[in-house]
């Protein structure tokens, strides 16, 4: 039985016990299965799972949240149901804190503040659209952000979102303070990246594991691509 190739030397798995496994997602790999038919995190983590404990059938892996698909960077996995149940109450609850970084084209201004806006999302195109005021079909979504510095002719923004909604950091930085993400077309920038992810990168996750409690961190180090490097002082 050969090895699957699904992460070089191990690379991209933060960290691993009994009941969890972090990686760090590459920029362009889908967490969970869609429409396309293109194999997901969550297959090629099981498949890493029955190869490594030589299991017979399927392992378990459970997914709790997502990043978008162009997005990198943390991703909290559960090996076993009770893992699951306890980290969907987390994240629906908002007790697990994210931290992203961002590049942008031009400084924010002010160079930190509080977002809040009403997204609605048009699931046939796959857009959300924020608005500034109150929207009988919007969801409440607020982030918090910080101007890290400059990062060659780009800016590094940190961005602490306390909601969870799809595209929430792309099309609130992009409408609140116009300034879309380096290579998201979607959300207003005008050219794309040449490997077709966005900047965007989960970069810090803190939680209570589980099922010891025990409050936990894990850190994404940025990909090792072009457009990333610059950025790499701020470590």
């Amino acid at each position: 039985m050969t090895r699957p190739n699904l992460w070089s030397e191990q690379k991209e798995i933060l960290f691993e016990d009994n009941h969890l496994l972090i990686i760090n997602k590459p920029a362009g790999l889908l967490v969970q299965g869609d429409s396309t038919g293109d194999e997901p995190l969550s297959v090629k983590a099981a498949e890493y799972l029955r190869f490594k404990y030589k299991k017979p059938g399927a392992a378990f892996i459970g997914v709790a949240h997502r990043l978008d698909r162009p997005v990198s960077g943390v991703v909290a996995l559960a090996k076993t149901s009770k893992a699951l149940s306890r980290l969907n109450e987390m994240f629906r609850d908002n007790t697990v804190h994210k931290t992203y970084w961002a590049l942008v084209g031009k400084r924010p201004e002010p160079s930190s503040g509080h977002l809040v806006h009403w997204l609605v999302k048009d699931p046939i195109r796959n857009v959300t659209k924020a608005y500034s005021a109150a929207h009988p079909q919007g969801q409440r979504s607020e982030l918090d952000y910080e101007v890290l510095g400059q990062a060659g002719s780009r800016y590094l923004v940190q961005v602490n979102p306390i909601t969870g909604r799809p595209h929430q950091i792309r099309v609130q930085l992009a409408t609140g303070l116009g300034t879309p993400i380096v290579g998201d077309v979607k959300y207003g920038f005008l050219a794309p990246l040449p490997d077709v992810s966005i900047a965007l990168h989960a970069r810090r996750l803190e939680l209570s594991h589980p099922v010891t409690k025990e409050l936990m961190t894990f850190e994404a180090p940025l990909p090792t691509v072009a457009h990333w490097e610059a950025a790499s002082i701020y470590y």
